[in-house]
């Protein structure tokens, strides 16, 4: 849903990008607003600029800056298409400073659209912004009391300069990626679009120990409650782990890959590697940080005798459909390894017996799954966590090249 709001954003960068000679924006930074179905509305900031004679749009959240530059022109309107995801917006310009327009994004069994309007930041008309009641920097125990019980623990961590708050919220299946807001007095904001999701959390600070009231919005319609207290030492539950059925066994599957050749984990090409087995789709936020992360580990890595297989679990089973969102993703993350399609869509309910039977039932994406020279399962790591997380991203590439490195050996 954050997408949404990023959308809105977007279409209005790829107009400017299909007539440069005629800006239909002014370069500068740009406000979008995504309207969901109670009236809230879920904000994100995207910056206009010219490079080579080209106008695009650069989506920032916190650290983060997403390029966006595929535009096509119509009459009296701008399509735009995400770069990895099944999204696309239309816009239309009401005047020289406000755009208006809907974004459409494909989803496993329906599409899903949102309204969005976008005007310049110089022209938005901002609350005024009181001094912060206190300083929030630190680990937070998170509760999620509603939903599905995966979610309901979490862990934030959060830097406050000012009023500026930037951070992240982990869960057992991954994070929330790179969040951004305000805080203003007892009142705290914080956001994030990704070309996925569309994120707003809400909430009052009581004091330096304690946060209430809080409510998360997802996309158009979703919302769920969620409270917070300061802790240094908040662990997340490992409720997402996988296993082998039988640790003995070796990993085999088989799958097609985007030319439709045949692949197996048993090819010569694997035989005698440390194997990544990567579990992911196009469709995935976190699965965007992770496959950026496997592509510059593999390029160090390869040479020393590692290799790299993901297994992509689709919105559709249409082989075409699926083929042009993974090469979509692995255009965007120059992914040089090897990719795989299951056949399988990401909300099969049999999606692990269809396709890994020898583990026990998928929970997170993205995982992974090491392979060692003999071809048994040294180890799997459930979920991710991204460059938002910080420190922990830092722990995860420490102990993952550990890891391989002593597989190695």
């Amino acid at each position: 849903m954050f997408l949404k709001r990023v959308c809105l954003g977007i279409m209005v960068c790829v107009t400017m990008s299909a007539a440069p000679a005629q800006t239909l924006l002014p370069q500068g930074a740009w406000n979008g607003h995504l309207l969901r179905e109670d009236g809230n509305i879920i904000s994100f900031h995207f910056d206009i600029k010219t490079e080579k004679g080209k106008t695009l749009l650069y989506i920032i959240n916190a650290n983060e800056k997403i390029r966006v530059d595929k535009v096509k022109n119509t009459k009296d309107s701008v399509v735009f298409e995400m770069p990895v995801f099944e999204s696309v917006f239309r816009v239309k310009k009401i005047n020289g400073r406000k755009w208006e327009g809907s974004w459409t994004k494909a989803g496993s069994k329906k599409m899903l659209v949102m309204p969005f309007t976008a005007e310049p930041q110089l022209d938005s008309h901002v609350q005024p912004i009181k001094p912060a009641i206190a300083d929030i920097t630190g680990k937070w125990a998170v509760t999620f009391t509603e939903n599905e019980p995966l979610y309901k623990p979490g862990i934030g961590e959060w830097q406050q300069k000012g009023n500026t708050l930037r951070g992240t919220i982990l869960t057992p299946t991954g994070d929330y990626r790179y969040l951004t807001g305000v805080i203003s007095g007892d009142s705290l904001r914080l956001s994030t679009f990704d070309g996925a999701h569309a994120f707003l959390f809400i909430a009052k600070i009581e004091n330096g120990q304690k946060i209430s009231s809080g409510i998360f919005y997802s996309g158009a319609t979703s919302a769920q409650p969620w409270i917070a207290e300061k802790d240094a030492n908040a662990v997340l539950p490992d409720v997402a782990a996988m296993f082998m059925k039988d640790p003995e066994e070796k990993l085999r599957f088989r799958f097609q890959d985007l030319q439709k050749k045949m692949v197996s984990i048993e090819d010569p090409k694997f035989k005698n590697k440390v194997v990544i087995v990567q579990i992911m789709g196009s469709w995935c936020p976190n699965c965007m940080d992770e496959t950026a992360f496997l592509s510059e580990f593999y390029a160090k890595y390869k040479p020393k005798g590692v290799e790299v297989i993901g297994l992509a679990y689709e919105y559709s089973t249409d082989f075409e459909r699926a083929k042009n969102s993974i090469e979509k993703f692995k255009k965007r993350f120059k992914v040089q390894y090897t990719l795989l399609n299951t056949g399988v869509t990401s909300s099969d309910s049999l999606r692990s017996e269809k396709t890994l039977p020898q583990l026990t039932p998928i929970k997170s994406f993205p995982s992974m799954i090491i392979v060692d020279r003999t071809g048994r399962v040294a180890k799997i790591h459930t979920g991710f966590e991204g460059p938002g997380t910080g420190l922990h991203y830092d722990a995860f590439k420490k102990e993952f090249e550990a890891t391989i490195d002593k597989l190695l050996k």
